[in-house]
């Protein structure tokens, strides 16, 4: 199972990004899919995620301003990023939790992540 990320890059301040990312490979379902966050110096946080269903959580930081959304039948997952703040930049990482079908087991996976920087 593979996860590609894409959609970062550089944005003013205000501005909006979008992210996408695709999970390939011997899947049976994907339970959880999130995006994470890893900022210089700072530990990697959790910004959003959604479950199969469609419920989302959202770090207090990113409420009301990022959406995070889930297309099933392509195993992917979005990050929609409006009101782009300098503090949100960070390297952004996808990750899905992935039955695989020949196993049937749960493994947790992340894409290669995806630079967002936003200039003030």
């Amino acid at each position: 199972v593979q996860l590609q990320a894409s959609g970062g890059g550089l944005v003013q301040a205000g501005g909006s990004l979008s992210l996408s990312c695709a999970a390939s490979g011997v899947i049976y379902r994907i339970n959880t899919m999130a995006w994470y966050r890893q900022a210089p110096g700072k530990q990697r946080e959790l910004v959003a995620g959604i479950i199969r269903g469609g419920s989302t959580n959202y770090a207090d930081s990113v409420r009301g301003r990022f959406t995070i959304s889930r297309d099933n039948a392509k195993n992917t997952v979005y990050l929609q990023m409006n009101s782009l703040k300098p503090e949100d930049t960070a390297v952004y990482y996808c990750n899905a939790d992935v039955q695989d079908s020949r196993s049937y087991n749960f493994n947790d996976y992340w894409g290669q992540g995806t630079q967002v920087t936003v200039s003030s």
